[in-house]
């Protein structure tokens, strides 16, 4: 356990990249949220106490969600059957229809609950009384962190008091900050609860990572670069077209975009600024609160419903920059029979190389021929997670012949964006986690031999070979 802690509070050029993968295979094994700060401060949202000013959010916050409740049914597919898979093509772009039922019952009961609150929201004082105010001086190496959780019910004494504050990470009760003014819990689940753990995070400058995503480089130079210090929202692709309903636009007053503008968000990770982007978390936590209201509006049945295009939509309708990836997210995984990919995995682009190639011209979405592609900055590994004690072993992580294997191999040109062997480092981590912390976590407790069977998978894969004649650059 001290090497373990002591390697992950050690940061050099180095070991830059072991320690990320390293760090980030603890928060992969928790399942929970995570929130890096990422900058070289730690930022203090208040002139009053934090707790302070996170009860005053809450008591004026909540308030304001539940005024403004749509007076109606909420909307639902006609017939259930909605826009379906619908790969992003940035050439052709896809139908752009509405899979909504009634919408003129629902459009101008909505349209005036979301004017009301737009109203409310820029005439509240809460942006003053919850702002950053002051800066302290942070080494980069003891950059904090912030777990958060739902209640609880998933907080785990050994875990948030033990393991985490010598790596300067804590645990934090979402329901504990976000509790309505009469004393009450709330009700929001799973994917309504990113948006409000950001609201009432200590940062001011924020990287969102879900806990099953990885770094491949140091995540703290993207906020002092462009297309962050330009816009203070960065966000990256999914595979999928934008199938939001024209509803939607209707009700928030917008434009349509054609569907060839942007893809669908992919929101595992994504960067925000709560300086310049207070408004929109307001807005984008009216949308997920209101989760009956608008998911269904946004998605109309494509894949990933749920919060993920809620963050653009709100800076969209109140004006705000925001820069969105437009390289493409690629597969990673092993050949499918079809020639593509078996996908346990998603690698996606350096924005600050995307964004030199955008403001050129030079868009690899629509020709890939204009430039080469840019690295790979982060992988959202999706399925199975690093989780020794949550389906990690699976036929995915075997080859055709059932022996253990690599989750990675395909597609070549995809590997050689990665820039070195990460999927080994991930593998010798989570087994350093596994056996270090097997008797730890109290979701493994029912579970015996994880350590002995991560051990015996990474051995059998990696421990005796090299990079099994993967390619992991372009040299």
């Amino acid at each position: 356990m001290r090497k373990f802690i002591k390697s992950m509070r050690s940061i050099n050029q180095g070991t830059r990249s072991k320690v990320v993968v390293r760090f980030l295979a603890a928060a992969i094994v928790l399942q929970i949220y995570l929130l890096w700060q990422g900058n070289l401060y730690f930022n203090v949202l208040s002139r009053m106490p934090l707790r302070d000013a996170q009860s005053q959010l809450a008591l004026h916050l909540y308030p304001l969600l539940e005024e403004h409740v749509p007076r109606c049914s909420p909307p639902k597919l006609r017939g259930n059957v909605g826009a379906g898979l619908q790969r992003f093509d940035a050439v052709n772009g896809t139908p752009q229809k509405n899979y909504l039922d009634d919408p003129g019952d629902f459009e101008p009961p909505m349209q005036l609950a979301h004017d009301g609150y737009v109203r409310a929201i820029k005439n509240t004082t809460l942006q003053r009384a919850y702002t950053p105010r002051r800066r302290e001086s942070c080494p980069q190496r003891e950059l904090p962190v912030e777990l958060f959780l739902k209640d609880w019910t998933e907080y785990e004494p050994y875990i948030c008091e033990i393991v985490l504050p010598p790596l300067n990470a804590k645990c934090v009760v979402l329901s504990e900050l976000l509790v309505k003014p009469d004393g009450g819990e709330n009700n929001l689940e799973h994917f309504q609860l990113k948006v409000f753990a950001i609201l009432f995070s200590s940062f001011q400058d924020v990287i969102w990572m879900d806990s099953d995503c990885l770094f491949l480089h140091d995540p703290t130079k993207l906020l002092s670069s462009k297309p962050y210090t330009s816009t203070g929202l960065v966000t990256w692709p999914d595979f999928w077209a934008y199938t939001i309903s024209p509803s939607y636009y209707n009700i928030s007053r917008q434009a349509e975009i054609p569907t060839t503008t942007r893809q669908s968000t992919e929101a595992g990770m994504f960067l925000i600024s709560k300086k310049k982007h207070f408004m929109t978390l307001l807005l984008a936590a009216y949308y997920n609160f209101h989760a009956e209201y608008y998911y269904t509006m946004i998605s109309q049945g494509a894949p990933g419903e749920g919060d993920k295009d809620t963050f653009i939509l709100a800076a969209s309708a109140l004006g705000r920059k925001f820069y969105t990836v437009s390289e493409k997210v690629a597969d990673l995984g092993h050949p499918a029979d079809d020639g593509g990919v078996l996908g346990s995995a998603m690698l996606q682009a350096d924005p600050v190389e995307d964004y030199k190639l955008t403001r050129q011209g030079k868009w690899r979405v629509r020709d890939e021929s204009v430039a080469k592609a840019p690295r790979g900055f982060w992988i959202h590994a999706y399925n199975p997670k690093f989780n020794a004690g949550g389906g990690l072993f699976s036929e995915k992580s075997e080859n055709d012949q059932g022996n253990p294997s690599r989750l990675w191999t395909h597609q070549e040109e995809t590997l050689k964006r990665i820039g070195y062997d990460v999927e080994r480092m991930a593998w010798e981590e989570a087994k350093t986690v596994t056996c270090t912390l097997e008797h730890g976590f109290d979701t493994w407790k029912k579970n015996s031999g994880l350590c002995k069977t991560i051990t015996k998978h990474w051995e059998a894969v990696f421990k005796n070979s090299t990079a099994d004649a993967h390619r992991f650059t372009e040299e």
